[in-house]
């Protein structure tokens, strides 16, 4: 026989789901809110006492309206049992479902995301259960498209937490991380990239995408994206994609025109500004690239010395020589000057290609050298036939034995690396 407190709470509850099943949209909101506003930071026991052990039955209804209507979830109602309830009714499927939907408000998508980390941390099996309901590709393309910064890391939090703890589809969401490079939103690549340097560690071998995608970044026209960039390419030359990457941040160096050519002969114009227009993405591409050589020549000599047999110095005097970007012939001139001051053999090459002028002009001040050349000058940058992989090829020195041909570590090197990671900070900023 029941007790006098226990009717009265059933009566409440009863009461209660009453008030539920008669309201409309609005008055369910509020009904809503007020439970959260009574009941936040309760315990399900404590839920379950003060609904008479029928908190569950208002649940049903909750999702079930949820799935018709899409309203707010505060997460903090949600315990195990309830969220099992929860997911047992595709709760899953039903947030997942909100990202894609074009009359849903972006606070209300981000309350999705919010309810989907909640998940997500609940462990390793939720974290199957969302990757298996193809999660990964909604969030992701939800990061792509959302306007909102602060629920794109919203997003980036959640796509951490699926990367951690989720050995069996944590390569779904590397390879998910990576098709977001492409994407128009400068905010989505940047978290992307920062989300893909923990998942490489992570994981341990990387796509072979990968290098193609990260090196198309560079082209962008925002630092804080290309600050992204290079850190994630510090970080995959530690890996078996190193060679690859090596040689296509060379490559970049001397941009091809072939794809802009092809666009232009679509134009009837003459307009050089249509034309640095068109071309300006490369040149960006170019001088990013500078820049990470120099980087990676900073941070590991070896790295510099196998960027030496790939013609690195004849690409860096050619990418000085491009009057049209005058940051792409500041990078590149910087870069250069590391090289030429660690290795005598590049020295030797470059001065010689400069003469004595030019040269002279660029020991002088290598970052301010592109305001002080002439056409002439640089087109004889431009048109180098400097090979100095050649001559290491043909004095027998390779990256294992050249050691003795670097040259002397000085307080002007030094000087060199304290400006760069200045400069490197400001941008980032």
């Amino acid at each position: 026989m029941t007790s006098i407190k226990e009717q009265a709470a059933i009566s409440r509850l009863l009461s209660f789901l009453q008030d539920w099943d008669n309201a409309g949209k609005v008055s369910r909101s509020n009904i809503l809110n007020n439970f959260i506003e009574a009941n936040q930071g309760k315990t399900a026991p404590e839920l379950e006492q003060e609904f008479s052990q029928g908190a569950s039955l208002f649940l049903v209804r909750l999702t079930t309206w949820l799935r018709l209507t899409y309203p707010l979830l505060n997460r903090k109602t949600i315990s195990n049992r309830y969220l099992i309830e929860f997911l047992e009714v595709g709760g899953v499927l039903t947030l997942l479902e909100i990202l894609a939907l074009n009359k849903i408000t972006e606070e209300d998508k981000k309350e999705s995301i919010k309810l989907l980390q909640v998940i997500a941390n609940s462990g390793r099996k939720y974290k199957e259960l969302i990757c298996e309901s193809y999660g990964v590709r909604s969030i992701a393309e939800f990061l792509a498209k959302s306007k909102s910064e602060e629920t794109q890391e919203e997003v980036q939090v959640l796509l951490d937490s699926l990367i951690h703890g989720n050995p069996k589809y944590q390569n779904q969401v590397y390879k998910g991380l990576i098709a977001l490079l492409p994407c128009a939103s400068p905010k989505a690549q940047q978290l992307a990239l920062q989300t893909l340097r923990t998942a490489q560690s992570i994981i341990g071998t990387t796509h072979p995408s990968i290098v193609d995608c990260v090196l198309k970044v560079l082209c962008t026209m925002h630092l804080e994206v290309q600050y992204e960039a290079i850190e994630l390419i510090k970080d995959l030359v530690n890996y078996d994609v190193r060679p690859a990457l090596l040689k296509g941040l060379v490559a970049l160096l001397i941009p091809s025109f072939k794809e802009t050519s092809k666009l232009h002969s679509e134009i009837v114009s003459d307009s050089s500004v249509l034309e640095l227009t068109a071309h300006l993405p490369l040149f960006l591409q170019q001088a990013a690239a500078a820049k990470a050589i120099g980087i990676l020549a900073r941070h590991n000599t070896t790295l510099a010395e196998e960027m030496l047999h790939l013609r690195v110095v004849h690409s860096l005097m050619a990418a000085m020589g491009n009057t049209d970007h005058s940051n792409s012939q500041r990078q590149a001139s910087l870069t250069l000057e590391y090289f030429v001051e660690l290795f005598p053999v590049v020295e030797e090459h470059v001065r010689k290609t400069m003469g004595e002028e030019l040269y002279k002009l660029f020991l002088s001040n290598a970052e301010n050298l592109y305001m002080k050349i002439d056409s002439i000058q640089a087109d004889i940058l431009a048109a180098n036939k400097v090979n100095v992989a050649r001559a290491l090829h043909l004095s027998g020195l390779s990256c294992s034995n050249m050691s003795f041909y670097v040259g002397h570590s000085n307080e002007d090197q030094v000087a060199y690396i304290t400006h760069f990671q200045k400069e490197d900070v400001e941008e980032k900023e």
